[in-house]
């Protein structure tokens, strides 16, 4: 798949905060967003709300999930980890072919500082093992937050990404560059259990001292070279 190519993403989950979030980048960054969600109603009025506040001319729709990942080059998804395998089996057979970004991190509320994996190590090889060898998964965007995504200011976070094949994960970091945000090459997916789990660790971290939009920053490489 050309990167060059992909101007149509689709974020499923599109109206809760993460997705709220990537929804205004990627379409701030000239992208055709089709923000999808089990509420059309929902999904009409964060593409409304967001329109607004880029400009009328921005190509933002709210529609279902399953018409979204029929219109879209990429899926993205952001729903709770108790809607993850739901949204993923009702949509799959509109991925073959596909790349898939996982932002799902299998949070237990209450105890959402605390890491939790299911069985199968992770959001996104849960994701791997529910849609086949079809489609490629990449796990991206867990340690960045709504607060960092909405602003217009230089975002202070790193993007891990993580993913089933290097191919997918090179267009994962294409797109991560096009609005912003510096990304780096963290691995196979199974790594993702590493990136998913500090996203309780930041959690934390931001209930004891009192942040809301605490990251991660890769140091120590030369990216000149």
């Amino acid at each position: 798949m050309n990167s060059a190519h992909i101007r149509t993403i689709a974020i499923l989950g599109g109206t809760g905060n993460e997705g709220k979030g990537l929804a205004y980048r990627f379409a701030k960054a000239g992208f055709r967003v089709f923000i999808g969600s089990r509420s059309l109603e929902k999904a009409q009025k964060i593409a409304a709300e967001l329109s607004e506040r880029l400009s009328e001319n921005v190509g933002l729709y709210g529609i279902s999930n399953f018409e979204a990942t029929k219109k879209a080059d990429i899926i993205v998804l952001t729903v709770p980890y108790g809607a993850h395998r739901s949204t993923l089996e009702a949509v799959k057979d509109n991925i073959k072919g596909k790349i898939l970004i996982d932002v799902t991190v299998p949070l237990v509320p209450p105890k959402v500082t605390k890491v939790h994996m299911p069985p199968a190590g992770s959001a996104a090889q849960e994701a791997r093992e529910i849609l086949g060898e079809e489609v490629q998964v990449t796990s991206a965007f867990h340690n960045i937050s709504y607060e960092s995504l909405m602003h217009d200011d230089k975002v202070e976070c790193d993007v891990l990404v993580t993913g089933t094949s290097k191919e997918a994960r090179i267009e994962t970091l294409k797109l991560i560059a096009a609005i912003g945000l510096t990304g780096w090459d963290a691995g196979p997916i199974e790594n993702s259990m590493v990136t998913e789990g500090l996203t309780s660790v930041l959690i934390g971290i931001n209930k004891q001292y009192g942040s809301s939009s605490a990251g991660i920053r890769i140091t120590g490489i030369d990216v000149s070279r």
